[in-house]
């Protein structure tokens, strides 16, 4: 297996993964659209690959996974530097074999490397896989989102 950064040659790979990834996610409870982001998430995979900031796991010429990350800007100050992986996919064939663990220390690397006091992400609460993959790796809860449907009777 091989980890590099990405190309643009490796962008439609990467958004094949990218929408099997959102659809997987839709089994946890994600509202995200799979295939109709296909061109939204294209400019994302384009520019985070120009700006080195998604890797990519090759087993021989096939792309068997990806990591996107970013710093972490916004209006308000912070007494940190936060990094944020925020896509972590490897295909089923190839997962337990460390392909996620390699990506995620690819990315927490380069963000360490870059200034980062804090690296953040986010699962599904209901995807207890990867929540039990990234409490291996040392993260805890930090923020958690509520969310409630306007169906509800308590409304």
């Amino acid at each position: 297996m091989e980890l590099r950064p990405a190309r643009r040659g490796d962008t439609d790979a990467i958004v094949d993964l990218w929408i099997a990834l959102a659809a997987d996610q839709r089994a946890h409870g994600s509202h995200l659209s799979a295939d109709s982001n296909r061109s939204s998430i294209r400019e994302v995979v384009v520019r985070r690959a120009v700006s080195d900031r998604l890797w990519v796991a090759l087993a021989g010429e096939e792309i068997v996974g990806f990591v996107m990350f970013s710093i972490e800007t916004g209006r308000y100050d912070q007494d940190v530097v936060r990094g944020v992986v925020e896509n972590l996919y490897v295909v089923p064939s190839a997962r337990d074999d460390g392909i996620g663990s390699e990506l995620l220390a690819a990315a927490e690397n380069e963000l360490t490397d870059r200034g980062v006091d804090v690296v953040s992400l986010e699962a599904m609460a209901d995807n207890e896989r990867a929540r039990r993959f990234y409490r291996t790796h040392g993260y805890t809860p930090h923020r958690i989102t509520f969310e409630k449907s306007t169906e509800s009777d308590t409304l």
